[in-house]
């Protein structure tokens, strides 16, 4: 009898939007009148904590991206910074104490005060 070899494959995103970051991507890609945008998301060396989170729209896929949708807006991830962002869920709040992103990454073992570097 041969060994049998299974290759398993992570069926979930790596990288999640809830449906309030979703619909405010969707509703600046719509504003921005190009709905061949996606939403890149990486990290990049820097800040005071070694690491910064990245979030911009682009049009151009890479051959090592990994793409997500969610909620009709394309989420597009280098590889390497995949590494760094897998588990992570982008959060839109909007509130008295202001509006914007915010990523929950449970890779993160040390952040600074402004919440845009880690390591």
């Amino acid at each position: 009898m041969q060994p049998i070899s299974i290759t398993t494959r992570k069926a979930d995103p790596m990288v999640t939007l809830t449906d309030a970051a979703a619909a405010k991507v969707a509703q600046l890609i719509e504003a921005e009148g190009d709905t061949s945008l996606m939403l890149r998301v990486g990290v990049r060396p820097g800040g005071c904590s070694g690491f910064s989170y990245e979030m911009f729209f682009d049009t151009e896929r890479n051959d090592d991206d990994i793409i997500s949708e969610f909620g009709g807006v394309s989420v597009a991830v280098d590889a390497e910074s995949m590494t760094m962002l897998d588990g992570a869920e982008i959060d839109y709040k909007d509130g008295l104490q202001g509006a914007g992103f915010a990523i929950n990454n449970p890779n993160v073992s040390r952040a600074c005060g402004c919440g845009n570097s880690f390591s």
